[in-house]
């Protein structure tokens, strides 16, 4: 009996034991499956949500910032996103880049929504034609769009017969892409021939932009469900509550938008010519060809990427080398005044023409030709009152000094100057004593005269 109790005792606790690893399994294994449903759940809601991306169009329109729509475009058709999410705030730019930008919306197999924000933004110029050819157009309350007439570097109007074939490409080219869209043509002719401009309640009114909106989110949630327009048919935008994937400009882009601008490149080539001339002028300064030299690099950078006029160039390089005539030429300036002329021609003309007005900044190109007459007429005042001077060494810079006789010079003999003898040679004989002054050199005998009109006495 006593066996049996024991027995049945070992096996309670056998069971006991058991119970609780089971219940130690089971809770762990309980935690597992929480885990993994806290992953698999979000997961499962992002693939359900829609995928919206994001790219900002902000500052001038060029090369750069055309090759990064360029690739946010083929990214988000490689990621079979949604939506790509254009934000616009630009003042205009370069036609070419703007025809680019154009071609890549259009032919985007992803919606495009274009959105000017935030307030205070603007799809000015180049902007305008950029906003039509999306296939949504959505303004922030306090935004503008409009003012597309064709005008040159200098901000002039383009006249002539070249005037009349970039004002009618540019009207057909933006009433084809209001067209495309079902947006208002004749309003969208009259931004390029009159140069109109509205703000984004008329806009909407008007039908030139789709909607108006405060935020991104507004902006998504009104456009869900959307037909688009495509050669083959239509798309439907879904994205209402969509995951946003914002893609900046990369840092080697945004160091190279900084460069492309103008005005920034006329910067650069006066600066490159200032150290380049600094350091020909003093060898050895180092400091100043270094500077000019990577400012001339980036210069060609910043020029490569820009409608350049030869024109504009050639008359800088005129300046520059007006400049340096005028130290070596005893020309009082003058060459400088026109250096400083050619100067501000040259940046007004730097770039060419296009349906958008891009140029330097004439204010900018007043004030560094001014700068730069006042560096070179300075520098010109200094050289030349450093050429009035005696010279201070060399052949020459014994002419003028003052010594004494040792020998009688009749007409040559010994002289004592700066602490050495010289063979001397005299005009008229001099007395053994006498003070005499250096009047010129030839090799190593020394021209003298009489100091004080100390002249032998003939017995």
């Amino acid at each position: 009996m006593f066996h049996v109790l024991q027995g049945l005792e070992g096996h309670t606790r056998h069971m006991r034991a058991w119970d609780r690893r089971s219940w130690i399994r089971a809770f762990r294994f309980g935690w597992l499956m929480f885990a993994v449903a806290a992953v698999l759940l979000p997961a499962n809601a992002a693939a359900s949500s829609p995928h919206v991306e994001q790219v900002d169009l902000n500052g001038d329109i060029n090369n750069i910032m055309a090759a990064y729509i360029e690739t946010s475009v083929n990214r988000a058709e490689a990621d079979h996103a949604d939506g790509l999410l254009v934000v616009i705030n630009t003042p205009g730019g370069i036609s070419t880049s703007m025809d680019q930008i154009v071609t890549d919306l259009l032919n985007s197999s992803v919606p495009v929504i274009a959105y000017v924000y935030p307030s205070g933004a603007r799809a000015a110029s180049a902007g305008l034609f950029v906003a039509e050819a999306a296939d949504v157009v959505a303004m922030a309350p306090g935004t503008n769009i409009g003012s597309a007439h064709p005008i040159d570097a200098t901000g002039a109007d383009l006249t002539g017969d070249l005037g009349a074939k970039v004002l009618n490409d540019a009207v057909t080219r933006v009433r084809n892409l209001a067209s495309i869209h079902g947006r208002n043509a004749d309003w969208a002719e009259q931004a390029v021939r009159n140069s109109v401009n509205i703000n984004a309640e008329d806009a909407v009114r008007l039908h030139v932009a789709d909607l108006e909106a405060p935020d991104i989110a507004s902006v998504l949630n009104q456009v869900d469900g959307r037909q688009v327009p495509r050669t083959n048919g239509s798309l439907v935008i879904h994205s209402a509550g969509a995951l946003i994937d914002d893609f900046p400009m990369p840092f080697w882009q945004v160091f190279l938008n900084a460069l492309i601008d103008p005005t920034i490149a006329a910067l650069l080539i006066l600066v490159a010519g200032y150290g380049i001339i600094t350091e020909l002028s003093n060898p050895g300064l180092i400091l100043p060809g270094v500077v000019g030299g990577i400012a001339a690099v980036l210069a060609v950078v910043s020029l490569a990427n820009l409608p350049v006029n030869i024109a504009g160039g050639l008359l800088m390089l005129l300046a520059l080398l007006l400049f340096i005539a005028d130290i070596k030429a005893p020309t009082h300036g003058f060459l400088s005044v026109g250096g400083a002329i050619a100067l501000v021609l040259g940046m007004a003309f730097l770039i060419n023409t296009g349906p958008v007005g891009l140029g330097v900044n004439p204010v900018v190109s007043v004030v560094t030709a001014l700068l730069t007459l006042g560096f070179f007429t300075f520098f010109i005042r200094k050289v030349w009152a450093a050429r009035r001077q005696p010279a201070f060494a060399g052949p020459e810079s014994i002419v003028g000094a003052v010594g004494e006789a040792r020998e009688e010079l009749s007409p040559e003999g010994l002289v004592f100057v700066r602490g050495a003898l010289w063979k001397a040679s005299a005009v008229a004989p001099i007395a053994a004593g006498s003070s005499v002054r250096v009047v010129g050199r030839q090799g190593l005998q020394l021209k003298v005269a009489p100091e004080n009109g100390q002249v032998k006495e003939k017995k």
